[in-house]
């Protein structure tokens, strides 16, 4: 019986040794593929982390020029500030005239003052 069982026994340990070595074979680099694996895992991870500060940096300088626009006067008031401006120019104007009117009559003033006091 033992005869009979031989040729399967030792078929089976050919087939038990070539799944083996066929097994290795496979797996022959996985101790360099996890090295590779964790090399590129913290090379990512460092990545990230100077992404996250770029991002933290900008959000900083987007949160600063936010600021800075919220004194800053809309369309709307600088409109109302143009008006404001072309009637103060109005202003100015009519008072300019009459300052020169003014500086007229007194020159007059002043000149038949020295005139007639000779």
């Amino acid at each position: 019986m033992v005869e009979l069982l031989a040729p399967w026994i030792s078929l089976a340990l050919s087939v038990i040794a070539l799944m083996t070595i066929v097994y290795r074979w496979f797996t022959s680099g996985e101790k360099k593929n996890a090295e590779d694996l964790t090399d590129h895992r913290d090379k990512v991870s460092k990545s990230l982390e100077a992404v996250g500060q770029s991002i933290a940096a900008h959000d900083r300088r987007i949160q600063a020029v936010e600021a800075d626009l919220k004194h800053l006067p809309d369309k709307d008031s600088v409109n109302e500030l143009k008006l404001t401006m072309a009637k103060l120019e109005g202003t100015v104007g009519r008072l300019d005239e009459s300052l020169s009117s003014v500086q007229r009559t007194v020159l007059r003033i002043d000149d038949w003052l020295r005139t007639d006091r000779k």
